[in-house]
C-alpha cells in the first residue's frame, strides 16, 4: 500500500520524501522493524520512540512519522539524500504519533472494525466476566464471535494469548482483520481507559459501547492524575460508538452520559419499585420511593436472589421478562449479567440463548470454586483494589462462618497499598498479606507497605511474604465453614519477580496443600 493512501487526513501531515513509498507494515518498535516498513516514534512514559528513529532506517525502514518538529527536522536535514531520492519519507503528524499509528494501522489492514460487530466493554471492574457473558451469549445464538480481553483474545474457539487489556492499534488491528476474514460476526473488546487515553482503538467502529462501573484504580504518574481524568478516558468510548449500554447506578453515570455523543440506554439494579405492573411504568409516584428525573431505566432487575455459588433475577424493562440465573455471586454479578443481557438483547440476541449461556458461563479466576471436598470453600477471584476486596467479600459473607482473605499488591503499579491493607482487614475475619506480582520491587516492602493500612483496624491479620506458603497456611488453618479467598491474581499461571517468571496455578497449589491437609487430618 502507497504511503499517501495511508495519510488521507487533511491538513494531519506533513511529509518529506516520496508520497508513493510502498508500506509493508506498521511498527513502533525497533523490534518488529521490516524493510519497508512505516515507523511510528511514539514518546511513552520512559521511552520516545524518536531516539529509535535512525536505528529503524537502518533495520529498512521506509518511512517515519514523527511528531516533535525539531526532531523531524534535523532527521530530514541527517537523512537529506535518502529522502530527496525517494528512497525514505519522513512524515510529521500535527495530531500526534498516537493518533497517527491508530488512524495508519486500521487504513494499511482495511478497516476491520468496519468488516465485523465491534462491541467495547469499558470500566474499572466487571469487564472481562461482562465480556465473557457477552460472548458466550452471542456463541450460543450461533455467531462466530471474537474476543479481545484481559485474559486472552479468541478467534471463535481458538485462544490467542494477549500481553495487555487492550493492544496498540498496529497489534489490534490486524487480529481484528485476522477475525473478519476467518468470518467473525462480532468481536466483543474490553477497552481500558489506558487504551482510550492513548488512542490505540483511535481507528475502532463500535457498534455498542458498554459502561459497566468505575472506582479509584490507575491513579497516578503513569496512568490518570485523577478520577475526573479517568473518567473522561473511559468517556471517549462514547464518542466512538453508534450506541452505548450505561450503568445508572455509578456515581460517574453522569460524567459519562454527559460527554456521551450517541444513542444512550441504561441498565439498574436499584429501581425502587416491585410491584407488578411497576406504578413508575404507567407515569405515577412510586409507592416504594422517590422518583428518578430520568424515570426507569431501560433495563432493570427484579426479584434478585442471591445464593452462595450464583444470583437468580428478573431482567425486564426494553426486553420481554427473562428469568437469570449466574454461577457466579454477589451483586456485582448481577450488574455483570444485566449489561451482558441487555447488550445481547440490543445486539438482536433471543432470550433462549441469553437464559442459557448466562445459567451455563464460568469465568476462570472470577469468584472461582476450587473443588477441596473439605468442609470449608476455597476461591480465586481477580480482586485487586479496595472496592473489589468489598464485593466479593461482601457476596460470601451471607454464607461463610469465617472469611480469610489472602491477597498481596502488584509492584510497578499504581494501588493504594495501605488502604488495600485496611479495606481487606475491616472487611475480612483474617486477612493474610502475602505477594503478587512483585516485579521490580522488594516483596517485603510492599508486603510492609499494605500492613500499616491493616495494623490501623486492629483487625487480625498475619503476613507471609511468600505466596505459596500463605495460600498453604490458610489451608492448613482452615476451620469448618471457612470461605478463604485468594484475590488478585484470578487467572494469571505465573508470578513475575525482578529477575524470573516462574508458573503459579493457584489451582496447583491448593491441590498440595489439601493434600497434606487430608494426611494430617487422616482424610
Amino acid at each position: 500500500m502507497k504511503l499517501i493512501d495511508l495519510l488521507t487526513e487533511e491538513n494531519a501531515y506533513e511529509i518529506s520524501g516520496s508520497p508513493d513509498a510502498e508500506i509493508t507494515g506498521i511498527v513502533s518498535s525497533t523490534a518488529d522493524v521490516i524493510p519497508g516498513c512505516c515507523f511510528v516514534c511514539i514518546k511513552g512514559f520512559s521511552v520516545d520512540g524518536h531516539t529509535f528513529a535512525g536505528k529503524a532506517v537502518e533495520g529498512g525502514a521506509a518511512a517515519v512519522v514523527m511528531q516533535d518538529r525539531d526532531l523531524f527536522e534535523r532527521f530530514c536535514d541527517e537523512n537529506s539524500e535518502a529522502v530527496r531520492e525517494g528512497r525514505l519519507s519522513a512524515v510529521f503528524s500535527r495530531k500526534g504519533t498516537r493518533h497517527a499509528l491508530g488512524m495508519l494501522s486500521d487504513r494499511f489492514w482495511g478497516h476491520p472494525s468496519g468488516r465485523l460487530r465491534l462491541v467495547g466493554v469499558t470500566g474499572t471492574k466487571g469487564k472481562t466476566t461482562t465480556s465473557i457473558m457477552l460472548k458466550s451469549i452471542l456463541d450460543r445464538q450461533g455467531e462466530k464471535t471474537g474476543l479481545v480481553g484481559t485474559m486472552y483474545n479468541m478467534i471463535g474457539e481458538r485462544v490467542i494469548p494477549t500481553e495487555r487489556t487492550t493492544p496498540e492499534a498496529n497489534v489490534l488491528e490486524p487480529l481484528l482483520a485476522e477475525m473478519a476474514d476467518e468470518g467473525v460476526a462480532s468481536c466483543v473488546m474490553e477497552v481500558s481507559s489506558q487504551g482510550l487515553k492513548l488512542e490505540r482503538v483511535g481507528g475502532c467502529e463500535y457498534e455498542l459501547g458498554i459502561f459497566t462501573n468505575l472506582s479509584r484504580d490507575h491513579i497516578g504518574t503513569t496512568e490518570h492524575p485523577d478520577m475526573e481524568d479517568y473518567a473522561d478516558s473511559k468517556a471517549k468510548l462514547f464518542g466512538m460508538a453508534k450506541a452505548g449500554l450505561l450503568n445508572r447506578d455509578s456515581e460517574w453515570y453522569p460524567r459519562i452520559k454527559a460527554s456521551a455523543r450517541c444513542r444512550l440506554y441504561t441498565f439498574s439494579a436499584k429501581e425502587p419499585c416491585t410491584e407488578e405492573p411497576c406504578a413508575k411504568d404507567a407515569g405515577e409516584p412510586c409507592p416504594e420511593g422517590p422518583e428518578n428525573p430520568e424515570g426507569p431505566a431501560d433495563f432493570r432487575a427484579r426479584n434478585i436472589v442471591y445464593r452462595k455459588d450464583g444470583v437468580d433475577f428478573d431482567l425486564t424493562g426494553l426486553c420481554p421478562t427473562m428469568h437469570i440465573s449466574t454461577r457466579i455471586p454477589g451483586q456485582f454479578s448481577i450488574y455483570n449479567a444485566m449489561a451482558a443481557a441487555s447488550a445481547a438483547y440490543l445486539l438482536g440476541c433471543g432470550e433462549d440463548a441469553i437464559v442459557g449461556a448466562l445459567a451455563d458461563v464460568v469465568v476462570k479466576g472470577k469468584a472461582e470454586v476450587v473443588p477441596t471436598g473439605a468442609d470449608f470453600t476455597v476461591m480465586i477471584d481477580y480482586a485487586h483494589n479496595p472496592d473489589s476486596f468489598i464485593n466479593i467479600l461482601g457476596a460470601v459473607k451471607p454464607f461463610a462462618k469465617r472469611t480469610v482473605f489472602l491477597f498481596g499488591a502488584g509492584g510497578d503499579r499504581n494501588r493504594p497499598r495501605e488502604l488495600m491493607g485496611e479495606t481487606a482487614a475491616n472487611n475480612a475475619d483474617l486477612t493474610i498479606i502475602t505477594s503478587d506480582n512483585p516485579r521490580t520491587e522488594d516483596p517485603a516492602r510492599i508486603v510492609a507497605d499494605i500492613e500499616k493500612g491493616a495494623l490501623r483496624t486492629g483487625k487480625p491479620y498475619v503476613c507471609i511474604v511468600d505466596r505459596r506458603e500463605a495460600i498453604w497456611y490458610s489451608i492448613l488453618n482452615a476451620r469448618p465453614g471457612d470461605v478463604i479467598i485468594l484475590a488478585g491474581k484470578g487467572h494469571e499461571t505465573e508470578q513475575i519477580f525482578k529477575d524470573r517468571t516462574v508458573h503459579f496455578d493457584e489451582r496447583e497449589v491448593v491441590a498440595e496443600a489439601m493434600a497434606e491437609y487430608r494426611r494430617r487430618h487422616g482424610l
